[in-house]
């Protein structure tokens, strides 16, 4: 606020000098022009030879001489001297127009004195006019307007001040209202919402987009800290059940069956282990922005590579027309498609069917079908929720922490498609249906995600 009041007093200030000088040459050029015009009329009359005795003149702060070469007074105007001249012949220059300040006493008027002098009479006989007008009047007008300026000017800075001051505080009024929102906020480290003005401004839009912001980052914390929680539990599960095992082994160890302990303790070891890998790849999704994969991927290929790691039956694969690429990082979608064919194999009951066929749009898809007790359809959107696990028929994740749909969520994400899922055509089934952008990826799919 000071700086600004002190900008404006530079501004005012230099307003009044420029001010001031515009007015003093207006003035200036005024009184030249008018003693030029005088002194052209003059040396008309010279020209002719028709100088009358006195010079008329207009005004009593005018004075006119005619003087020769030698500086003599050839006519003069009533009020002018006769003798002495208004400018001494060695500061004239002879045949050009001139203007010259001279002292007041030389003139006989009231200072400062302005003088101009024209060329007159004939080659022969060599005239200037001299026509001498009072700057009086023009040094008191510029003296009043700077009077005047120097007693309004504080009186204007105060009162802009004041403006300044009253207008600024109720502009960055709601702004000290966000400040102590946000500080409020911060000190009880919750939830909470900034005020949010009533003008319809960029303060209010400014509350409004923080409001979203701070709302964003609430949901960040309790997402995260479910996730903190649900992990912690799942990993106190396999750690409680080694524990167990090993504290039974220890009290008991004369009549401890090693071979079944050593089976027990590396199953929970390697879902430990599985958990672990599981939670750190969902960090790392986090922290990684969304992007289209690095390189071609033959999804018919990949496919095929995923179903022959598993018995046939249950899972078999439909023919596809042919290499079907699609632009993603080759590893990320074959953990995809392990991941979903693993959940079909797990809950199916005779059959596993992996297809890929081109998409109407510029996407393939891919689907994997099965005939187990499906997932309702309430159930659906939330399944790829981190640490979920339906209790019903479609059955509990067996040794699952219930992260292998949102690790595949995340990873279609990346690489820029989408999944949702389905009825299969039987009875019973579940199909996830598997849409990945083509090479070059094409625009963004239809929004068919179940995901709320």
């Amino acid at each position: 606020m000071a700086l600004g009041v002190f900008g404006l007093t530079v501004g005012l200030a230099l307003g009044g000098v420029v001010l001031l000088g515009a007015l003093r040459f207006v003035l200036q050029r005024n009184v030249d022009t008018e003693a030029f015009r005088t002194a052209d009329a003059v040396a008309l009359l010279a020209a002719e030879d028709a100088l009358p005795d006195p010079l008329p003149v207009a005004g009593g702060q005018v004075r006119v001489q005619v003087i020769d070469a030698q500086g003599r007074v050839r006519a003069a105007s009533i009020d002018a001297d006769r003798l002495v001249p208004m400018a001494r012949p060695e500061w004239l220059d002879t045949g050009h127009r001139q203007r010259l300040d001279v002292p007041a006493e030389r003139v006989g008027l009231r200072g400062p004195v302005r003088v101009v002098a024209v060329p007159a009479g004939t080659s022969a006989d060599p005239l200037t006019v001299l026509v001498a007008r009072s700057m009086a009047d023009v040094r008191q007008s510029t003296h009043v307007v700077r009077t005047i300026l120097l007693v309004a000017f504080p009186l204007l800075v105060v009162v802009l001040a004041g403006v300044a001051w009253r207008v600024v505080g109720a502009t960055l009024r709601p702004v000290e209202a966000l400040r102590r929102g946000a500080e409020e906020i911060t000190g009880r480290a919750g939830a909470g919402r900034l005020p949010v003005p009533a003008s319809a401004d960029e303060i209010h839009r400014l509350a409004v987009t923080l409001n979203g912001m701070l709302g964003r980052l609430e949901s960040a914390r309790a997402r995260q800290r479910a996730f903190v929680s649900d992990a912690a539990h799942e990993l106190r599960s396999p750690l409680a059940n080694i524990r167990t095992e090993l504290e039974v082994a220890q009290r008991l160890a004369d009549r401890t069956d090693w071979t079944a302990v050593t089976a027990n303790l590396l199953a929970d070891t390697e879902r430990l282990g599985r958990l672990v890998d599981d939670l750190l790849l969902l960090a790392r999704l986090d922290e990684m922005p969304a992007s289209r994969g690095t390189g071609p991927v033959d999804l018919a290929a990949l496919v095929s590579e995923v179903a022959a790691r598993y018995p046939s039956p249950p899972v078999r694969v439909e023919p596809s027309p042919g290499p079907l690429w699609t632009a993603g990082n080759e590893a990320e979608l074959r953990r995809v498609l392990a991941n979903l064919v693993d959940n079909a194999v797990r809950h199916a009951r005779s059959s596993v069917v992996l297809a890929v066929e081109p998409h109407e749009t510029a996407y393939h898809l891919v689907t994997v079908t099965d005939d187990g007790p499906g997932i309702a359809a309430a159930d659906r959107g939330r399944v790829f929720d981190r640490f979920t696990r339906l209790d019903d028929g479609r059955g509990r994740d067996h040794g699952g922490a219930g992260l292998g749909l949102a690790i595949v969520w995340e990873l279609v994400r990346r690489a820029g498609g989408t999944i949702a899922l389905a009825d299969a055509d039987g009875p019973h089934g579940l199909r996830v249906r598997l849409l990945l952008p083509t090479t070059p990826a094409g625009p963004e799919p239809p929004p068919t995600v179940a995901r709320p």
